[in-house]
This record gives structure tokens, C-alpha cells and sequence, in this order.
């Protein structure tokens, strides 16, 4: 049998203009293949390590001991953060789009007994955990949160921060507050909020666990390590507990970042490899995010983000989203239905939009440090395009004047 060697791979640049992964910054990449090859353990490797560590207690805005971040993608932090949840744990989740929705299966994974995953072993209903589905492009309130946790009274609560699938920044003082009120833990997805946002996870006390990842807000790629936080209650739980794990074990994964029995200590101790390249990376997205100042990041993506959405509205669309990275919309009346087809159109031409990936389909435009009126003002350009392309309307004129009053400067610009 002959095996044929492929050419190659060659990946062209593409604008991406989706929900994350965001586009990094060139002095990211620049850390990433300078660095020299070392092992796991080299001291410059664990130093910056440990560095990592204090600039995310820093961005994270708080003086959590267990603040770390975990080999992966968000998902690897949030499996982190649910380690700590126990067969029979008792758990109320709020869903309010896709990304929340895996969470909460998540949640019913870790919490479901061995009968329960007997019966269903894909997706087993946990007796344990209670779902409260918020429907698609409305926002988790606090009043839902008071109401929920009132009645069922659990052990832990989750919310994402903000849901990417819908666009929709949900109650996290509302949350926090809810959780405090009845003594529950609660877990946040940060995963599209860290480093868009300006918050201190110390001022939401309620809260014992937050998750977040490396390739949207912090604009790390490649993929490196997702930043989690957690309070002293939370590893207190877990030390009692325990979690069935080893490598998602947020104990565990600590002694690595110079963590030991809640204390800073000079050098962590082995628990996976790491790549010097990828703490480089880090490292540098971490500096980026620092000296330009998480007040300044969050007021700059508010502006354009502004922007985008009036331009996208005047050419008809209807944007549901609130979220200040994100903007999430139906198409005009006449291309209702066609959604799909207008991203695949911008996707092959290298403009990498994204489709919601639950019922109503909707268009989503992202600006992950897109933060620039050339960029934003590309962006306009290329989906006013692919509108006219499908048959639509698009004053062109009229959006020029748009952007030249907001940015003092032309579309084609």
C-alpha cells in the first residue's frame, strides 16, 4: 500500500471577525517563536510562570492565592473550575445560549451518580443539578438568580458572564449578590469577558470560581493557558470533597504556578509539561493587557463596537447583542432566512464571520482587538458587500458618512 506524502500545509490570513478566536497581536507571536527551546522545568520558564500568575491576579483584580491558568482552551479552565463539583452536589445552572448550555451539561456530567450516567451516558438528566433556561437573546437577571436559589437552595450556581452564543451580558452583580444571600457558591464563565471588560472579581464576593481562556479578550494565539481564579472557600470544598481527577485538578494544577497549601512558594513542582513557547506567549499577551489598562481596553471596545452596530443598522439589520465585542443581528427583512448562506459567502472569501450556533440562526460580528477605525470601517465594507451580494439594499454613501463622522474617515479607508 503507497501513502502518498502531502504537501505542505498552508493556512492563509483571514480577518477574523467572529465571536473568538480574536486576532493576536504581533508581538504575542513574536515571543512565541523567539523562544528558545527548554524544558518544562527550566528556571526561566518557571519564572515566568509565576510572573504569569501575578499579572492574572492583577487583570483579574484580585487577591485570590489560587489564581492560575490552565494548558488549553477555555474549556479547559471551566473543566477545571467544575472539577470541584461531586456526584449528587446539588446545583442550579442559568442557560441562556449555546456556550452556557454546554456548561450546563457539564455540570450535569460531574454532578450525575453512576445510575444516572448508566441511563444516559451522553447526557445524563442529574436529579441534582436544576437547569433554568432563560430563552435565546435575553439576559440572566438578578431577579431570576434571587428566585432560583431561594427555592432550590444549592451548594453551587453557575452563569456565564457574558453568553457569546446570543451576544447578552448577563447579571454578574445580581448573581454574586443571590449567591451570598443564600450561602451557594457560585461558578462564572469569564470566558468572553476577561480582558474586554473592566471588573474586579473581588467585588463580587458570591462568587467562588471563575473560568476564562487565552484566545479572545487576552488575544493569545496560539492556543496557550486559560486563567482561572478561585476564593479559599472553593479550595477549602475541594480539599473536603476531593475531585475525580488529576490533571484538571485545580490543587494540583497550582503546585505548578508556585502554589502549595495556599501560599506563594519560589518554585512550582512538576504536574504537566509545559512549552517555554506557550508561557512566552502568555507572558507577553498578559504584559499587553497590563500596559494598556483594562479601563482604557473596555472604553475602546465600547466605541466601536458602537459603531459597527449603527453602521450594520443602517443597512437594515436588527442587532439583539449588548455585548461590547460581539454584535449579533438578523438580516434585513428581504434576506430573513439566509443567514448561513451569507457567512459561508464571507468565510470563503476570508472574512471569518460566525452564524449563531442555536435556533434563531443570526449573524455574529466580532471586534476582538479589531480596535481601530481601518479595521472596523473593513469590516462594514465587507459585510455590506456580502448583503448586496444576496440580492440587498446597501446605501453605501450613506454608511461612508457614517464612519467619517465617527472616525473622520472614508469606508474604503
Amino acid at each position: 500500500m503507497t501513502f502518498q506524502i502531502y504537501p505542505t500545509l498552508e493556512i492563509p490570513e483571514t480577518l477574523a471577525a467572529g465571536p473568538g478566536p480574536g486576532n493576536t497581536d504581533a508581538r504575542v507571536l513574536h515571543a512565541f517563536v523567539n523562544a528558545g527551546v527548554a524544558d518544562h522545568m527550566q528556571g526561566d520558564v518557571l519564572r515566568g510562570m509565576i510572573e504569569c500568575k501575578l499579572m492574572l491576579r492583577k487583570i483579574w483584580g484580585t487577591d485570590n492565592t489560587y489564581t492560575f491558568a490552565v494548558a488549553g482552551t477555555g474549556w479547559s479552565a471551566l473543566d477545571t473550575m467544575f472539577s470541584a463539583v461531586m456526584p449528587g452536589d446539588k446545583v442550579v445552572a442559568f442557560t441562556n445560549g449555546t456556550f452556557s448550555g454546554i456548561d450546563a451539561l457539564t455540570l450535569r456530567i460531574k454532578a450525575a451518580t453512576a445510575e444516572e450516567h448508566a441511563a444516559n451516558p451522553l447526557d445524563p438528566i442529574a436529579a441534582s443539578v436544576t437547569v433554568i433556561e432563560i430563552p435565546h437573546g435575553q439576559p440572566v437577571t438578578g431577579e431570576m438568580v434571587e428566585v432560583a436559589l431561594a427555592e432550590h437552595k444549592p451548594k453551587w450556581a453557575f452563569m456565564a458572564h457574558w453568553e457569546t452564543g446570543s451576544g447578552r451580558v448577563n447579571d454578574v452583580q445580581g448573581f454574586s449578590d443571590a449567591c451570598e444571600n443564600h450561602g451557594t457558591m457560585g461558578l462564572i464563565d469569564a470566558v468572553s469577558s476577561l480582558g474586554v471588560a473592566d471588573f474586579r472579581i473581588d467585588d463580587f464576593p458570591g462568587i467562588a470560581g471563575w473560568a476564562s481562556c487565552p484566545q479572545k479578550g487576552l488575544c493569545c494565539l496560539p492556543l496557550t493557558y486559560a486563567p482561572v481564579s478561585f476564593t479559599d472557600a472553593f479550595i477549602e470544598a475541594l480539599k473536603t470533597t476531593g475531585a475525580y481527577s488529576y490533571v484538571h485538578n485545580p490543587i494540583f494544577e497550582a503546585r505548578h504556578w508556585g502554589i502549595v497549601d495556599g501560599q506563594d512558594v519560589e518554585k512550582g513542582t512538576y504536574h504537566r509539561t509545559h512549552s517555554g513557547y506557550a508561557v512566552a506567549a502568555f507572558h507577553e499577551s498578559l504584559r499587553l493587557t497590563l500596559q494598556e489598562g483594562l479601563a482604557k481596553r473596555a472604553h475602546s471596545y465600547k466605541t466601536h463596537e458602537a459603531v459597527l452596530r449603527d453602521a450594520v443598522t443602517a443597512m437594515g439589520c436588527d442587532v439583539t447583542s449588548d455585548m461590547p465585542s460581539l454584535v449579533v443581528l438578523n438580516l434585513p427583512t428581504e434576506l430573513a432566512g439566509r443567514e448561513m448562506e451569507l457567512v459561508q459567502n464571507c468565510r470563503a472569501r476570508g472574512f471569518g464571520i460566525w452564524p449563531t450556533l442555536s435556533a434563531p440562526v443570526q449573524v455574529r460580528i466580532g471586534i476582538l482587538n479589531q480596535l481601530n477605525h481601518q479595521s472596523i470601517s473593513r469590516i462594514v465594507k465587507l459585510f455590506g458587500e456580502a448583503i448586496r451580494e444576496l440580492g440587498g439594499t446597501v446605501d453605501f454613501e450613506a454608511i461612508e458618512a457614517l464612519l467619517e463622522s465617527r472616525y473622520g474617515t472614508s469606508i474604503a479607508a
